[in-house]
């Protein structure tokens, strides 16, 4: 995903903070004119991005709210810039808030003209939407139906690129979910700030390239942040220092993982390769299979240990627990003890399976002094908060509040666009990584990154965003070496993280 903003970082926000940081503007003792502003900056971006190479036809869609303003004001600097511009109006002039009424008059005075429909038989070779943006979360959460359903579906099957003005039309912008349709948008001019659903579950398919304009607004002075986009510029600050030349292995840590029952041994096998390739100084593998190997021939710098052996084992800086667990009595055991410890605690795959089938755990979770983080995917989560996938998938930014809620510890939420989230009330999306991830193994090794960042002495805020975005990061670093996602199978990423962390420290 490319996100390019016009300063700093990359705040989100939800619907009703972007109206409240509108209200704040307005009481200014010298109030901007966001309107012309948007409009302005969105075309623009249609000029410099979309209308190249002698490309001049455009067809604006305005729709009944301000989002159709600023589509009024798009075209009529667009126009003025002897551009062919078609206007589709599909509100009424009655309804219009004064602002996008002045916008509707000023195109208008400018001798723009309205149509009601899309002209038949006619090509253009851009548009821009202006149907709803961030407007749509206010409508009582209804789906698109009838004329604007089909208007969607219409512009999606066009052939001309598409300029979204905040967020694609039909796409929710606190939840990413596709509101029936959505308007498939090559780029987005987003207003303000970042929005979730730009980042996360269907919007990365939806919005394209993102471009934030901040409309002149010092917008963090108005409304403090507390939800990120983790970008390649966030993650910098979040890098561990040079290594010193007087180094040992005593110096990064030691980790444990719990897991690798019979016939999952690989699991365990792939998060402890992860640990010891992203710098965790040992790395030591407490194995429920009956039969434990001696040795791992393609990794023998991985410590085997039975389960009980590892609990005894003094040094240990922090435990993963649950990459191929299994669901049998002994692993409800072992992942009571690793509850019970006073160590930093990665939990994942069957161990919050357990957790969703047995309430008690959950309740050694909450009440943990020391640090935890937990890391479902969809499913997981699901059965976690005792609702189906659907729901979680529905608002993933409340579902990861939810897990907080409770257990009282970091959480990241994985999938497009995952969520980590924290019990102070911060929240960041994930912007790196791509559908080669979805494949056997790559939770697994997400896990053991985690675990060596917080075993190298990173805070569990900072050990969860820097795998997670590494994580990724190599993900699109093994697309663009492969050609395209099929086929990218979880034991390579741990070698192109490597990389790029190195890259990262010492070249940046």
């Amino acid at each position: 995903m490319i996100i390019s903003a016009d300063q700093g970082t990359n705040p989100v926000y939800f619907t009703a903070e972007i109206r409240e940081i509108e209200r704040l503007a307005a009481a200014l003792p010298e109030p901007p004119q966001l309107m012309e502003k948007a409009g302005l900056a969105a075309a623009q971006v249609a000029r410099d991005k979309l209308l190249i190479h002698g490309r001049k036809k455009v067809l604006v869609l305005a729709g009944p709210g301000n989002n159709g303003g600023d589509a009024f004001v798009a075209a009529r600097h667009l126009r003025s810039w002897q551009y062919k511009v078609t206007l589709v109006f599909t509100g009424e002039r009655c309804n219009l808030s004064d602002d996008a009424r002045r916008a509707l008059d000023a195109w208008v005075a400018s001798a723009g003209e309205i149509v009601e429909t899309i002209p038949p038989d006619e090509e253009w070779d851009a548009l821009i939407d202006g149907l709803f943006g961030i407007g749509l979360d206010q409508r009582e959460g209804r789906d698109l139906a009838d004329k604007y359903l089909a208007l969607v579906n219409a512009v999606n099957a066009m052939e001309a690129p598409v300029l979204a003005l905040d967020i694609p039309s039909g796409l929710g912008s606190d939840t990413g979910r596709v509101r029936g349709a959505a308007i498939r948008a090559a780029i987005t001019v987003t207003f303000i700030g970042l929005k979730p659903g730009l980042l996360t579950y269907h919007g990365p398919d939806q919005c394209g390239q993102i471009f934030v304009r901040r409309l002149g607004l010092d917008v963090n002075a108005l409304k403090v942040p507390s939800s990120w986009a983790v970008d390649r510029a966030y993650i910098a600050k979040l890098l561990p220092a040079p290594r010193p030349a007087e180094s040992h292995k005593g110096m990064f840590g030691s980790i444990g993982i719990i897991g690798g029952s019979a016939g999952m041994i690989g699991a365990a096998l792939l998060a402890g390769t992860a640990a010891l390739k992203l710098g965790a100084g040992r790395v030591y593998l407490g194995l429920l299979a009956a039969n434990v190997i001696g040795v791992d021939t393609t990794q023998p710098e991985l410590m085997l240990r039975p389960i009980h052996v590892l609990f005894r084992t003094g040094h240990l800086n922090c435990l993963v627990v649950g990459p191929g667990l299994g669901s049998d009595p002994d692993a409800r055991f072992w992942l009571d003890c690793a509850l019970k410890s006073n160590l930093p605690l990665i939990l994942d795959a069957d161990a919050l399976n357990l957790m969703a089938t047995w309430p008690a755990i959950g309740s050694l979770l909450r009440n943990r002094k020391a640090p935890s983080i937990l890391t479902p995917h969809p499913a997981e989560a699901a059965r976690l908060l005792s609702v189906d996938t659907g729901r979680i998938q529905q608002n993933r930014m409340a579902a990861a509040q939810s897990l907080i809620d409770k257990f009282n510890c970091c959480v990241v939420l994985k999938g497009s666009g995952s969520i980590c989230a924290t019990p102070d009330g911060k929240r960041y999306i994930n912007t790196s990584g791509n559908p080669g991830l979805s494949s056997a193994g790559t939770g697994d090794i997400l896990t053991g990154m985690i675990g060596a960042m917080l075993a190298q002495g990173a805070s569990p805020e900072n050990s969860l965003l820097l795998s997670v975005y590494l994580h990724g990061a190599a993900a699109d670093a093994l697309q663009k070496e492969h050609g395209g996602p099929v086929g990218m199978t979880a034991s390579e990423i741990p070698v192109a993280a490597r990389n790029l962390l190195n890259r990262w420290i010492y070249n940046s």
